[in-house]
Order: C-alpha cells, then sequence, then structure tokens
C-alpha cells in the first residue's frame, strides 16, 4: 500500500462530523479466535443450522452446549492493537462509535466505550424458562451445561441465532448511531451476513463515504479508501500517523 493512503484515510476521519465503524471476524482474528466461517472456525466442526438456532437450543440444549464449551474459549482472548487503535480513534474524536458482529467483547476490552453488540454478547446468559439471568464469571463456575439457580433450566447465552431476530432496542441504537453517520469504517468483514451486511448500502446511498480494511476486500465498489491488510497493522500505522 502507498504510505499517502494513510494520510488521506486519516483526512477524511478528520472531515467527518460522525464516522462509525462497523466490524466482524477478521478483526478478532489476531487475537486467535478463528473466522466462524473459515477453515478451522467453529462452523466447520458444527453444523450452524445443526447447532446454531433457537429451534436446535430448544429441541436439545445439551447438544448445543457441545458447541457453546467451545465457543466460551473465546473468552479467555485479549484484544489486539488493532481493537485498542479504534479505541484510540473515538478518545481522539474521529470515530463516535462501533457496531460490531463480533460476541467477544474485545473492542470494549480494547478501550472502546460507544459499542453496539449488534449479535449479542457472551457476558451474560439468560434462562428461557423463568427470566433469570446471569454473567460470564458465574457460568464459568459451573459445570457445562450450566443450570439456572432458580428452576434448574439450561441456561442460553445472549447471543443471536441463526433464525433469531435482532432485538428491537439493538436495531434502535444501531439507528440512532447511524442516522447522521456520514463516514463508515468497515473492518473484517466480507459483510454477507444479513442484516449487518446492508449498512454499508445504507451509508453509501445516502451519501456518506466507506473506508475498508480488510485483508480480502469485499467493497470495492462503494469504498472510497481501500487498505489491504492485517486489522492490527493497518490500525497501528494509522495510530502512528496520528501521533
Amino acid at each position: 500500500m502507498p504510505e499517502d493512503i494513510f494520510d488521506k484515510t486519516i483526512a477524511l476521519l478528520k472531515q467527518s462530523h460522525n464516522a462509525v465503524a462497523l466490524t466482524g471476524a477478521g478483526v478478532s482474528t489476531e487475537s486467535g479466535i478463528p473466522d466462524f466461517r473459515g477453515k478451522n472456525g467453529l462452523w466447520s466442526r458444527y453444523d450452524p443450522f445443526e447447532y446454531g438456532t433457537m429451534g436446535a437450543f430448544l429441541a436439545d440444549p445439551e447438544k448445543v452446549w457441545r458447541m457453546l464449551a467451545s465457543l466460551l474459549k473465546v473468552v479467555n482472548a485479549e484484544p489486539n492493537t488493532g481493537h485498542k487503535g479504534m479505541a484510540v480513534l473515538e478518545e481522539k474524536g474521529l470515530l463516535t462509535g462501533i457496531i460490531t458482529q463480533n460476541i467477544d467483547g474485545l473492542h470494549q476490552k480494547g478501550g472502546s466505550r460507544n459499542v453496539v453488540e449488534f449479535h449479542g454478547s457472551l457476558d451474560t446468559f439468560s434462562c428461557l424458562a423463568c427470566g433469570e439471568s446471569y454473567s460470564l464469571a458465574h457460568v464459568k463456575e459451573c459445570s457445562l451445561p450450566p443450570h439456572c439457580d432458580a428452576c434448574n433450566a439450561i441456561l442460553k447465552p445472549d447471543v443471536i441465532f441463526f433464525d433469531e431476530r435482532i432485538p428491537d432496542m439493538v436495531l434502535a441504537k444501531t439507528q440512532q448511531m447511524l442516522a447522521t453517520a456520514d463516514l463508515l469504517l468497515v473492518a473484517g468483514t466480507s459483510c454477507q451476513v444479513e442484516p449487518a451486511a446492508r449498512i454499508p448500502h445504507h451509508i453509501h446511498s445516502n451519501g456518506g463515504k466507506i473506508i475498508e480494511i480488510n485483508k480480502e476486500p469485499a467493497l470495492n465498489h462503494l469504498a472510497t479508501i481501500t487498505l489491504e491488510g492485517n486489522f492490527s497493522t493497518v490500525l497501528e500505522k494509522l495510530v502512528e500517523r496520528l501521533g
């Protein structure tokens, strides 16, 4: 990549009145979390429609927890320099918030404050039978699958399964964040999963600019600037140029 592309990226961020980020699995692979859809990802070992739906959970929660048990390993990951770089952009007023499709909490661990978790989070777990809620810390102390202390039903992580709707509150927060966005920083996502995949098109159709950071860019037809490379490497260079 030509070095001046980083200066052009910073210039776009500084010119923006409301820059928002959209992130996906590619921002966390450098923290040791394989892309769910990649060669060594979760869905290479478990059929997503056999293990990743609410219907499957309701039918046989113990079976689904065989998959969820391996998913819990992501909570031990640490933010990489890219996550921390995004927090710097927010701190400097160049980024107002992040909409992430990830459930690992690494943006918050990296210092970002305004984060919408579009597909939910592994930080909390709910009992579908009685409505009780439990923290990740509580679940980590339980034998798996974890059961509700109140009614003994098996707990479900507060992540969005494939056949679930995005909660109204999450959609409202997303719409609020995007309402005045004039720039979208897309990082680590091929934008194939609906409805998050519509976000770049929404920004573009409203006249906003798009900056894409990806090892395999997918938005060349929409992006004003494409930064091809590792998420952490690109963010490190951007922060370095900011001084």
